[in-house]
This record gives C-alpha cells, structure tokens and sequence, in this order.
C-alpha cells in the first residue's frame, strides 16, 4: 500500500534545497490594499499587503520577508481584478493591482513566486483616483516630462535653415534636433 502525504507550500520550502542559481530580477504580479481611513483606523497613505494584516509597502525601500516563512507573494501572470485574484483579502479594503520587481531568494509555486525582497515597479489596475494619488506616492507610472525646444540660436547653415523651418538663414530656427524631431511626427 502507497499514501501519500499532503505537505504545506511553508514545510515545502523549509525544506527546499538551495542549488545555488542566481537569476537576477523577475518582474511578476501582484495585489496591495488600500487602508481607508474610518471610525477606528488611520490611512496611512502606503500600499499594504494583501494577506499580512499591518505589512506596509514603503516607497523607498524594498519590502522583505524571509521566504521559509511567509515571505513576498506575487504571481507570473497579470492579475487585474479581485476576480482573477483568486483569494480573498484581509478586510474589505479596494485592491491595487501591478507589477513587482522580485529578487534574493525565490521559491517558485504554481501560479507564482515567494521571494525574499520586492520593490513596486507599477500600479496597473484599480479606481483611478487611487492609482493617480499612488502612482505619486510611490514614484511610479510617471509620464516623462515633456521635452520642450527653444527657438535661440540663430542657424547659419542654409540647409538646417529649411529643414528647420526658418525660410532665411538669418531667422531664428529650430535647433538641429527639433528639425530632425518634426520628420517623424
């Protein structure tokens, strides 16, 4: 006779050999709670965790936990509702959805990974207000800022001149790399 024995992803890693590989970084998916402030409890302006009641996600420092025990949950495909999510949270709190740079140790599970070290690197889906106010908060999502071009310099060359939109050489004119910038908008 043969039984089998049903064994928690926690003893599994426990017992997991380290076989050394480095993989670097892996950028998967993940879920955080956005804490309202009410009657009995204070915002506090910060990502937390899904599951670990009082995990807060710091903007400027990775989150960490050691991977034998709970460690940093995240998913290796795109989640962007509660529905794809699959779990249930903590409270009834709105849910943030995006992505996770993931790094140290990394123990990986069916839909996902337990690493020993996170850093939020994009907030994706979720109420719009939120995502604004914490894109912002934690630096991410950011639009670059526009690029904008002063006319200054007076173009000596007749032919940046024309490309630049100047009809003399003596006008004032795009720089040369506005020029070579309006041939492809």
């Amino acid at each position: 006779m043969f039984t089998t024995v049903s064994i928690s992803d926690n003893e599994l890693a426990a017992r997991v050999k380290h076989e050394g590989i480095r993989a670097g970084e892996i950028i998967a998916y993940r879920a955080w709670r956005v804490i309202d402030p009410g009657w009995f409890r204070n915002g506090n302006d910060r990502l937390q965790s899904v599951f670990m009641e009082g995990y807060v996600w710091h903007p400027d420092e990775p989150a960490s936990g050691d991977v034998r025990t709970h460690g940093i949950y995240s998913f290796r495909h795109v989640i962007r509702s509660m529905a794809e999510y699959g779990y249930t949270s903590v409270g009834d709190e709105p849910l943030l959805f995006g992505k996770v740079r993931i790094w140290g140790e990394v123990v990986e599970h069916q839909l996902g990974y337990r690493s020993q070290f996170g850093k939020i690197v994009s907030l994706d889906y979720g109420d719009p207000g939120l995502l604004e106010k914490f894109r912002k908060i934690y630096r991410v999502n950011q639009m670059p800022a526009t690029v904008e071009f002063v006319r200054t310099r007076k173009v000596d060359n007749p032919h940046l001149a024309s490309v630049g939109g100047a009809s003399e050489a003596s006008e004032e004119a795009r720089s040369p790399l506005e020029a070579v910038l309006q041939w492809f908008t």
